[in-house]
């Protein structure tokens, strides 16, 4: 019996609003015999096919006027390998059910990123990343995938099986096929000590190479029109958990973090004036605290507030000299920045497309509210970035190319090398591949 379900044609929209998009129809395949079946069917009837996740992504990554393949059916561990350390998992299985399953067998991924709402394959598609001293993004700890390519046939590659594959389609971007499944590397779950403090921007400024090399895990926010930043430091513990108390908990990640937030930005939005002021108020209202407990309730927390973002990977020597000049320019124009300014690092990888890829990085990302015109106020962070040699995040507002890109990237052309072999006429292209990639 068949599961495969076609819907209705419906506009599509991403999580921030930013995407629009009219497909010619949606399937949701229930196993991948079905996908392999949907992908020869568009490629007869002349669609193109795109996969999509969550829509977590800020551009149009996965947008197509053709075949959008949702995942929904494609969910859950196929296997947990102890002795080897990996678990495998179906594309479409949401990070946040991943974690939960994991820690019930008493696993963990290594590092993660700070929300868990995105679907494995889009998360590790586009780069998705968390901080860390050691350990890299999630796409860093794939062992192995499986991909249908666009002659609907099953593809899977490793270190050791079509490793040309593998060095690609980590961070694919879904422009090698559509990820079916993933396998990543996994360990024994363990505690983190997050510790979280208030600091000034010059001295974060001042210690940042220190903080990065004492701990496991560090990232700062600084909050535009002021001199304050909040600093994490997250550190493996020995000890024994010791979560946040229920209220204490409630106050930083919902009632500060989220609520009240969501209504400084909103007046923020309505009157921008008021936004250096609520800067103030909102940098000052989190105080210090320390926490114990497993990996994904450290590393991540709830994101309701809806926002847009663009962020560049740089060497990470250069950071804090784009930081500095980030906030020199806020200074001198009329921009009114609601969102705090995020900075995070990562070690380097052997990933051809990722941010990280060759190079120890810093991740400098804007952000603001959903709904507030952001041009400005991006275009003037780019044009920083990319005095840098940065490298935009796959799935966050930027407007490099591939003549940009191709020369940030040094194994730029071994990923297009590998996109021409499985899919020569671009069944899995879109116009966002076709700028960031070529055609």
């Amino acid at each position: 019996m068949t599961r495969n379900r076609t819907t209705a044609t419906r506009a599509w929209r991403n999580w921030a609003g930013t995407v629009t998009a009219r497909p010619a129809r949606v399937v949701s395949p229930a196993s991948v015999e079905e996908l392999t079946g949907t992908i020869r069917r568009a490629v007869r009837d002349g669609l193109r096919v795109k996969a999509v996740g969550t829509g977590h992504s800020f551009t149009a990554a996965a947008a197509t006027d053709g075949v959008l393949i949702r995942p929904d059916l494609l969910t859950g561990i196929r296997e947990i390998d102890q002795a080897a350390g990996t678990v495998t998992v179906a594309a479409g299985t949401p990070l946040k059910r991943l974690n939960t399953a994991l820690a019930r067998e008493g696993l963990s991924l290594t590092n993660m990123g700070d929300i868990m709402e995105q679907t494995v394959a889009g998360a590790t598609s586009t780069g998705t990343h968390g901080t860390g001293r050691d350990s890299a993004s999630i796409a860093a700890q794939i062992r192995a995938l499986e991909l249908v390519t666009a002659d609907g046939s099953l593809l899977r590659c490793s270190a050791e099986e079509n490793p040309e594959v593998f060095a690609a389609a980590r961070i694919g971007l879904g422009a090698l096929g559509v990820v079916t499944a993933v396998t990543l590397a996994v360990e024994p779950v363990f505690l983190l000590t997050a510790r979280e403090e208030p600091m000034t921007f010059d001295r974060v400024a001042a210690e940042f190479d220190q903080h990065v090399a004492e701990n496991e895990h560090f990232e700062f926010y600084w909050f535009p029109h002021t001199g304050n930043c909040n600093t994490k430091r997250n550190n493996r513990s020995a000890g024994i958990a010791a979560p946040p108390g229920r209220l204490s908990g409630w106050i930083d990640d919902e009632l500060l973090s989220n609520g009240a937030f969501q209504v400084a930005c909103s007046l923020g939005r309505a009157v921008p004036a008021t936004i250096p002021a609520l800067a103030k108020i909102s940098s000052r209202a989190l105080s210090a605290r320390t926490y114990t407990d497993i990996p994904y309730k450290v590393f991540t927390s709830p994101r309701r507030v809806r926002f847009v973002e663009m962020e560049y990977a740089l060497p990470r020597e250069a950071a804090i000299g784009a930081l500095r000049e980030v906030k020199a320019m806020i200074e001198r124009s009329p921009l009114r920045v609601s969102f705090p300014v995020e900075i995070r690092t990562a070690p380097a990888d052997d990933i051809a497309l990722s941010t990280a890829s060759g190079r120890e990085s810093a991740y400098i990302a804007v952000h603001l509210y959903r709904g507030t015109p952001y041009r400005s106020y991006f275009t003037a962070v780019e044009r920083i970035m990319t005095a840098h040699g940065g490298r935009p995040h796959w799935g966050k507002i930027h407007t490099r190319d591939a003549a940009y890109l191709s020369g940030v990237y040094p194994r730029f052309g071994e990923f297009t090398a590998v996109r021409d072999r499985l899919d020569p006429d671009r069944l899995f292209g879109n116009d966002y591949l076709r700028r960031v990639l070529g055609d």
